[in-house]
């Protein structure tokens, strides 16, 4: 008797990029700039409200949809940010990371057959989703090196079957932020129609040179359609946490809670209370586009001198940078190279394509660090 036979529901998928890299840079001791996760301290202030919620006895399972203190909290921040108050009871749900917020979504409403348009390079767990649910992915590219959308290419690619469009903004990779132009042309493409906005703002208080964060929930004709996520793990620094939100009319959440019972139900309770007491306090995310600022720019200066071309970022804690005038090799084995050889782990963004652009060459690299391993990093960059 052998294995029984498997046919794959995600055929094309191997290990992720991200485990690959990070593998990688462990086994050589490369300084690790690829995985996207902040490399300071969560606020010892946080982590003692998460233990005295433990030792209060808030250990078994939440509410489905969240503790009410969180929702309504989150309920109070957004109206405050976004002008756009989310009924904390039928609009707000506590989820177990923005990724599994933005499965949850996708296979909540996309039905085998319907089209979603995605804008690439994209976060690399939408198509997978997308498929998982029988969708069609329709990939929109975005031209470097600002990587702004064009919208008259979305418009031309809405059809009958068009069920979703997500954006990203502030976005991964490409450190690009929408402006008032792009939700104006968001609301223009889907005025009067079905299609719904699955809107991954993860990143949503790291922007940079004055840049606002447009969120789909401050523009009524955008948020009656759109379900919007968030991650508290971006927020905190604390992406191991796996804690985000999604927020979305009744209407909508209804459907999105069906599919959300089913793949965690609830979400960790003694993070929610002290996420919940943590957040009355605004300065903890308010100070974070200075913070995130002074970490791109130091960054940016240090690799100045380098052979790399750096491309422009308004927006998140990744940096690209454009190789072609060192190597024509391609981005996934020069990742590999500059690991093994040059001791720093990046990640090639052809991996966040559908079909990769043929002559891009162009790595990712986190700031989120320290600035001594952002010192390091760099001089070991500038002698590529």
């Amino acid at each position: 008797m052998g294995t029984p036979a498997v046919t794959s529901k995600l055929p094309s998928v191997g290990t992720t990029i991200f485990t690959v890299m990070s593998g990688l840079a462990n086994e050589t001791g490369a300084i690790n700039l690829s995985q996207g996760f902040p490399g300071f301290p969560v606020s010892g202030e946080l982590i003692d409200l998460v233990n005295q919620a433990m030792r209060a006895g808030h250990n078994q399972y939440a509410p489905m949809p969240g503790i009410m203190g969180l929702r309504e909290q989150i309920s109070d921040k957004m109206e405050g940010l976004y002008g756009h108050r989310y009924d904390p009871n039928h609009e707000i749900t506590i989820t177990a990371g923005g990724t599994q917020a933005l499965f949850s979504a996708i296979t909540a409403f996309v039905q085998p057959g319907d089209e979603v348009i995605v804008l690439e390079p994209a976060y690399d767990s939408y198509i997978p989703a997308i498929q998982l649910a029988g969708g069609v992915p329709v990939p929109v590219a975005l031209q470097a090196p600002d990587f702004r959308p064009d919208w008259s290419e979305v418009r031309s690619k809405c059809t009958s079957r068009t069920r979703l469009i997500i954006i990203n903004t502030p976005q991964n990779p490409t450190g690009m932020v929408f402006t008032e132009e792009d939700m104006q042309a968001l609301l223009s493409i889907t005025h009067d129609t079905d299609i719904l906005i699955l809107s991954d703002e993860v990143y949503e208080h790291i922007l940079f040179d004055g840049h606002p964060h447009r969120s789909v929930a401050s523009y009524p004709g955008l948020a009656e359609r759109s379900l919007v996520v968030f991650s508290f793990g971006k927020t905190y620094h604390a992406t191991g946490w796996k804690c985000g939100y999604v927020l979305a009319p009744a209407e909508l959440m209804r459907e999105f809670r069906k599919v959300h019972q089913f793949t965690v139900f609830s979400v960790n309770t003694p993070l929610q209370y002290a996420l919940a007491d943590f957040m009355q306090e605004r300065s903890h995310y308010s100070g974070l586009p200075a913070f995130y600022q002074a970490k791109r720019d130091l960054f940016r200066k240090l690799i100045a001198q380098s052979r790399f071309r750096i491309l422009p970022c308004h927006g998140s804690y990744f940096q690209l940078l454009d190789y072609s005038t060192i190597t024509n090799e391609v981005d996934t084995e020069f990742a590999k190279q500059l690991t093994r050889s040059h001791g720093v782990a990046s990640i090639p963004v052809s991996v966040f394509y559908t079909t990769p652009p043929a002559n891009q060459r162009l790595l990712r690299f986190c700031f989120a660090k320290e600035d001594h391993m952002l010192e390091a990093a760099a001089e070991r960059l500038c002698a590529v």
